[in-house]
């Protein structure tokens, strides 16, 4: 892996908030997100999930450490703004559409104050909708359309400037289960069409089974991370977390009696295999 394959690095990221009781959100972080990677960020409510998430998009600026985005430090870049604008799109739980605009008007508000032409924006928003499922449905306002149709509109957005990365906060997070895995599903394949990197913060395993790599987050620190195999194994890591799966690694009478000799002794060689 060279470092012009590298879009995402931080180096001994902390992020400190309050004057007296201070809570620190991010306490050293590390990482690297490699070009066209599509990754998730799992962790409890407090882990440091979002704010790491804040940091990369140069929503929030660290107490120390370093955030590089295309090999930029984003402490040294003066217009943050400029650099959101061409470089990042997000999308959050909430989509924050305008209420007031259609799809296609809301899509083509980051192209404004762009070098983008009236004619143009109007073009790429008509193309973006296209992509995302929603060619019949781009003059609609947000309150005309399903949950699921209202983050597409907000994935649309948020590739309007064509951006080398997308962060995407708990992005189905609002939406019922089958709404949630269309949203990943079209996150996948735009990533796989554009190239484009996804970052994901996410609570729910399903969704972050569909990403290619897992963070896990802890007390403000990466704590450990996998790639994302077979559904098979995966099914079989969440299991040898159960309790069952701990009690037949650790040999435990109990899960000996619950289990007939040959369903063990299967059971245990697949664990040991997923666990080395």
């Amino acid at each position: 892996m060279g470092e012009n394959d590298v879009i995402v690095e931080t180096r001994n990221l902390v992020k400190i908030y309050g004057d007296g009781a201070q809570v620190r959100a991010l306490n050293g972080v590390n990482m690297r997100v490699v070009r066209g990677e599509f990754i998730s960020v799992m962790g409890p409510s407090g882990s440091g999930k979002s704010t790491l998430l804040n940091m990369i998009g140069a929503l929030d600026r660290p107490t120390s450490g370093q955030v590089l985005v295309n090999g930029q430090d984003l402490g040294e870049v003066r217009d943050l703004d400029g650099f959101r604008a061409r470089t990042v799109g997000f999308v959050f739980q909430l989509h924050n559409l305008i209420p007031t605009l259609t799809a296609r008007e809301n899509v083509e508000v980051p192209m404004v104050g762009q070098p983008v032409g009236r004619a143009e924006r109007r073009r790429r928003a008509e193309e973006l909708l296209a992509l995302v499922g929603l060619a019949d449905r781009m003059d609609h306002l947000p309150a005309q359309l399903s949950g699921g149709e209202r983050q597409r509109v907000a994935i649309a957005r948020a590739l309007a400037n064509r951006p080398s990365l997308v962060l995407a906060d708990e992005p189905t997070g609002d939406l019922d289960s089958r709404s949630g895995a269309e949203i990943i599903q079209l996150m996948r394949r735009l990533n796989r069409e554009l190239g484009t990197t996804f970052i994901l913060v996410t609570h729910d395993p399903a969704v972050a089974r569909q990403t290619e790599r897992v963070l896990v987050m802890k007390d403000g620190r990466i704590v450990r991370e996998h790639h994302v195999g077979t559904p098979f194994e995966e099914d079989l890591k969440a299991f040898r977390d159960s309790g069952l799966g701990q009690a037949i690694l650790a040999g435990d009478d109990v899960a000996r009696d619950l289990l007939t000799p040959e369903e063990y002794e299967v059971l245990l060689r697949l664990l040991r295999r997923i666990a080395q």
